[in-house]
């Protein structure tokens, strides 16, 4: 699964200071509103008493009236889902300061209880726009505290001191402001450097999802009781063998561990210093090795599994043994072909002779079809040794095998009375799969010669059918080969990937050998399907196309 990141980290910290805008605002406008409607509430209470008290009690009652509907009408806007940019905000607290010292003209000037409201409204002027903005509304509330003043002692002949309250009205608004402005900037820097972090953090965890998805090895967090919680994609691979459905993958709560990792876990459990054996999960998938450890070391109620695949280990081990085998090969070369040969020689030098009897013909036919036995089983060693490095790349299966059948059919056709049938299924949507060409394809011809002898001996007809297909998860290929020739036992399935096992005669028991080999030198597995079908399947699943061999 493909994670994003944030595409520009300015274009998210200004997005999440629009929203922080916003939301203070909103709290702002709240108590605008819870304001507004309280003066509103006080023109009712007892408003004969103390009509003297306004200088124009009629254009204050409008003022009133008119600032709660506004603050209704912006409410509403907000609880429609309006997002108000700064421009917004701006005008807001233009119109609240210029509103309030309005009421304060109508009403009884400076001395009114409203002036503190107006250093309310100059403060969160200076939360929201932390800028020069906030110094003009300490200004413009000052200038208009002072109008107000110098005006009521020139037309209505009030005391000076009003010019002087105006005056240190004026200085809280700057004190305020300077003071708020120093706060916000210093709360803005630790927001910003706390959102910057956040963001560092967030990728760190997106990279590490995205590593430990797209690492090979499986990880797997479980409980002591076997049941998973947590689990990357190759851990799905390596235990379903691809069985497995994306959708249903280990990563779901409570998802059971598989019965033979999990007595893996109850053994190391029991003996912590013991080392699991390698195991198949599935018959259709490679050999593994876990190993254990505790994720927290003082509670111990969650264990960490590391699945490991055993191809690499397997192919290291393959080169060793064919280097030993190669030398091997060598002594076996010169000490026991040269002998052979001269034993098949001579029996077909007797064979030729016209006084050899018919019983001894027959003799000599067993000595002649043993020679070829044992010259075969020579040659097939020797092609284990012979092998070349991997040179792997990415193919397309279907342009592939369409390919290799047509060129198989060729070549085929002659050892048979009767025309091969070879039936080839592609699915739809077939991934890529890396390997080597020329190693795979002398699996493929080992399977499939070995497919229409054991068709053609049993039911009198050369048949076999090639399927491709995805696995489960949809990430990696599979290719299957299907004979109808008369099965192999139940009790004999184990034993047919072993050297020299066979169940034909003439056979030499290393082909199956060799081709889980080349397989396995290729990271694929090559396994025998068991279902209720007639005949054999072999089912070659190929490693993920993005894994490097």
């Amino acid at each position: 699964m493909a994670e994003t990141f944030p595409p520009d980290d300015n274009l998210w910290q200004s997005t999440e200071k629009q929203g922080q805008r916003g939301r203070l605002f909103r709290i702002y406008n709240q108590y605008r509103l819870v304001v507004s409607l309280i003066l509103v509430v006080l023109l009712f209470v007892d408003l004969g008493g103390i009509d003297s008290r306004y200088r124009l009690l009629e254009y204050y009652q409008a003022g009133v009236v008119s600032y709660l509907a506004l603050n209704i009408f912006i409410a509403l806007l907000m609880v429609a889902g309006f997002k108000p940019l700064q421009r917004h905000i701006t005008l807001s607290i233009l119109i609240d300061v210029l509103m309030m010292h309005g009421l304060l003209f109508f009403s009884t000037g400076i001395t009114s209880g409203l002036a503190n409201l107006v250093i309310v409204s100059v403060a969160a002027g200076n939360i929201l726009t932390p800028s020069r903005m906030g110094i003009f509304y300490a200004a413009l509330a000052a200038i208009c505290s002072i109008g107000i003043s110098s005006w009521s002692a020139l037309t209505l002949n009030q005391n000076a001191d009003d010019i002087v309250r105006a005056g240190s009205l004026g200085i809280l608004y700057f004190a305020a402001a300077f003071v708020l402005q120093y706060i916000t900037r210093r709360m803005v820097h630790s927001e910003e450097l706390a959102s910057s972090r956040a963001l560092s953090i967030m990728e760190l965890e997106q990279i590490n999802r995205q590593i430990i998805q797209r690492m090979r090895t499986g990880i797997l967090v479980t409980d002591r009781f076997g049941q998973i919680r947590l689990a990357n994609a190759a851990a799905n691979e390596l235990l379903s063998g691809g069985d497995q459905k994306a959708s249903d993958a280990p990563a779901t709560q409570g998802y059971p561990m598989p019965l033979p990792l999990k007595r893996g876990l109850e053994q190391w459990l029991q003996n912590p210093l013991s080392r699991t054996d390698p195991f198949q999960a599935s018959p259709l998938s490679p050999m593994i090795q876990a190993n254990f450890t505790r994720l927290h070391q003082e509670r111990g109620d969650q264990i960490l599994v590391f699945v490991e695949d055993m191809s690499k280990v397997t192919q290291q081990a393959q080169q060793m043994k064919l280097a030993s085998l190669g030398r091997l090969t060598a002594g076996i070369a010169h000490e026991v072909r040269n002998p052979l040969g001269a034993i098949s020689h001579a029996a077909q030098l007797m064979a030729e002779s016209h006084h050899v009897e018919d019983s001894d013909r027959k003799m000599l036919d067993i000595i002649q079809r043993h020679s070829r036995r044992v010259n075969g089983i020579i040659e097939n060693v020797l092609d284990l040794s012979r092998q070349h490095p991997v040179e792997s790349e990415l193919v397309d299966l279907e342009a592939w095998l369409n390919e290799f059948c047509e060129d198989y059919r060729q070549t085929v056709n002659p050892n048979y009375q009767q025309p091969v049938a070879m039936g080839l299924n592609i699915g739809r949507e077939l991934p890529l799969a890396r390997f080597d060409r020329s190693q795979m394809e002398q699996v493929l011809i080992n399977l499939c010669d070995n497919g229409l002898r054991y068709s053609h001996a049993h039911s009198g007809k050369p048949h076999i059918d090639i399927s491709a297909g995805a696995t489960a998860d949809g990430e990696r290929a599979y290719l299957d080969v299907r004979d109808y020739g008369p099965g192999i036992a139940r009790q004999q399935r184990g034993s047919v990937f072993e050297p020299f096992f066979t169940t034909d005669k003439s056979g030499t028991g290393l082909g199956l050998y060799l081709a889980r080999e080349l397989c396995e030198s290729n990271q694929a597995h090559l396994s025998l399907l068991e279902d209720d079908q007639p005949g054999c399947c072999f089912r070659i699943t190929f490693a993920h196309h993005g894994r490097l061999i």
